[in-house]
């Protein structure tokens, strides 16, 4: 019987229980993978997938030891969300015109203010 991946996916962030291999995910519960903006409507900077790998990484060591559940990998999930839009809102990210669908997820683009 093989394993079930469990996993968490938002707009921005997905998650899953298991590692890549060959471009295919295998389960493995001990692993926790993110896809950061699978839809590439942001336009990232290296600093700013650092952050969020960084969050990541501290979220993940914060349950250590701990299992690995559908809620575990929502409550990691939604943080790595509001952390993405404080990038936004920050302008550390921006988001990317060439989008398949630009609809402004996480809030209308900051524009400069009128004098």
């Amino acid at each position: 019987m093989s394993e079930t991946i469990l996993k968490c996916t938002t707009r921005h962030i997905r998650l899953f229980t298991a590692r890549v291999e060959n471009n295919a995910l295998v389960s493995d519960l001990d692993h926790l993978t993110l896809d950061l903006d699978p839809d590439n409507e942001f336009i990232w900077p290296e600093e700013a997938i650092e952050k969020v790998q960084n969050r990541f990484r501290e979220l993940v060591e914060a349950e250590s030891g701990s299992d690995l559940t559908d809620y575990t990998l929502r409550r990691i999930g939604s943080d790595l969300e509001g952390n993405i839009r404080l990038l936004l809102q920050k302008g550390e990210v921006s988001y990317n015109p060439e989008c398949r669908v630009l609809n402004y997820s996480m809030g209308l683009p900051r524009t400069p203010e009128l004098l």
